[in-house]
């Protein structure tokens, strides 16, 4: 009887210090860029789209399509970052064992 009660309270503690990480991942920023540089994207650990900073030289109103394709990617590579540290996040949280989570990507 007492082992279960000591797998019970450790899973209660891996149970808070998934809470505790999915509460930081708000918290954090990733980055990433396309075109050189020229478009950056910013999302949190969750990868919820904070800002976009478009450099005013790839502004060219003859080419929309252009910037467009250069604002996909930079999201895109901005969440990809962030799913792959939210992961690595959980993980180590859970002490390696794979961690799935509802509502994220």
């Amino acid at each position: 009887m007492a082992n279960i009660r000591q797998l019970m309270k450790m899973g209660q503690q891996l149970q808070d210090k998934i809470k505790e990480v999915q509460d930081g991942l708000q918290s954090e920023e990733l980055v990433a860029s396309s075109g050189g540089g020229m478009v950056t994207a910013r999302v949190t650990g969750k990868g919820d789209l904070k800002s976009i900073t478009i450099d005013p030289e790839v502004i060219d109103p003859e080419d929309a399509e252009m910037l467009e394709d250069l604002v996909v990617a930079a999201v895109a590579e901005a969440q990809n970052r962030a799913r792959d540290f939210s992961e690595e996040q959980m993980r180590g949280a859970a002490g390696g064992l794979p961690v799935q989570l509802p509502g994220l990507f």
